[in-house]
């Protein structure tokens, strides 16, 4: 748990979305939407994890541990909040995601909600749910690592707000990419379990994934009527290829990794890539009372 560690804190970060076009990689409809289905499953997962970890917090008898868990609950429900943003945006240029999103809430506020528990069963039922966490967050820590070294989205002409936004993501998913796993650990760390929350996270997200992209081509108004309209697999491959999304073999070499009974999420991941964007962040900077447009900040009075 020494690994890397850093104090972990929430920026209040705000995004102006009311310029954002629904194709924000311009002419990559696709691409644009395979991303956009973070602000679907997002808000309403992050939320979750903030539940479960606020229920677990009591039964951390590390101190440090528990520093890290109240920081990490802080950023989720921001991140939450601000891909709740990025959603309503959606919802404005016309796409119509209604029923998936109330899909998501029936997964994390009914499937993995409370069951009216109590005692040793209530306990092993929040264990099981911590640990499908962080098998959640190894995956959004690799997508955090991936969204900061990706090049070909600047190249592409992405929108720089959303880009600033999923970036300031990605490096604090990357920050705190072993709280929920140093948690599970420290709850229970079995490695069968572990693994079997893989094993249930990684089909279902993909499942949902592709039809959150379809749903999105789909229900895009400025796609009636072309063949963009229809999201197929030649097109994830296609953007993959030219490193607009995350390729496959990303998530398969994040799923092998996750197998080694050794595995621990601070051997993956740049932790000072993550702080060097956090630093240069408008958004970011701009929470912490920086500048947003990258210029130095004025020092702040006091010792380092």
């Amino acid at each position: 748990m020494a690994h890397d560690r850093i104090a972990l804190h929430a920026r209040d970060v705000r995004f102006d979305f009311s310029a954002l076009r629904t194709d924000w990689i311009p002419g990559e409809p696709f691409a644009s939407h395979l991303i956009d289905v973070l602000h679907l499953l997002l808000p309403e997962g992050e939320r979750w994890f903030v539940e479960v970890f606020s229920q677990a917090l009591p039964m951390v008898r590390d101190d440090a541990l528990a520093e890290d868990v109240r920081g990490f609950i802080g950023q989720e429900a921001m991140h939450a909040s601000s891909h709740q943003g990025a959603l309503d945006h959606l919802g404005e240029a016309g796409i119509d995601v209604s029923r998936y999103v109330e899909q998501v809430e029936w997964i994390f506020g009914e499937l993995l909600g409370e069951r009216g528990l109590s005692g040793d069963a209530a306990r092993e039922w929040l264990v099981e749910r911590v640990g499908l966490v962080a098998a959640i967050e190894h995956l959004t820590a690799v997508l955090g690592e991936w969204i900061l070294h990706s090049p070909e989205l600047d190249a592409a002409g992405a929108d720089p707000q959303m880009l600033d936004m999923l970036r300031w993501h990605g490096a604090e998913e990357v920050e705190h990419r072993s709280v929920a796993h140093d948690l599970y650990v420290h709850l229970d760390g079995r490695y069968l379990r572990r693994i079997r929350a893989m094993l249930v996270t990684a089909p279902a997200l993909i499942r949902l994934w592709a039809s959150g992209t379809a749903q999105l081509c789909a229900r895009d108004p400025e796609l009636r009527g072309t063949p963009a309209r229809r999201a197929r697999i030649r097109d994830y491959l296609r953007a993959s290829r030219r490193g607009l999304v995350p390729g496959p073999m990303l998530f398969a070499r994040a799923m092998l990794t996750y197998l080694n009974p050794r595995f621990h999420p601070a051997n993956h991941g740049d932790t000072d890539a993550a702080v060097a964007y956090l630093a240069v962040s408008p958004a970011a900077r701009a929470a912490d009372g920086g500048p947003a447009d990258g210029t130095p900040a004025e020092p702040h009075g006091g010792a380092a």
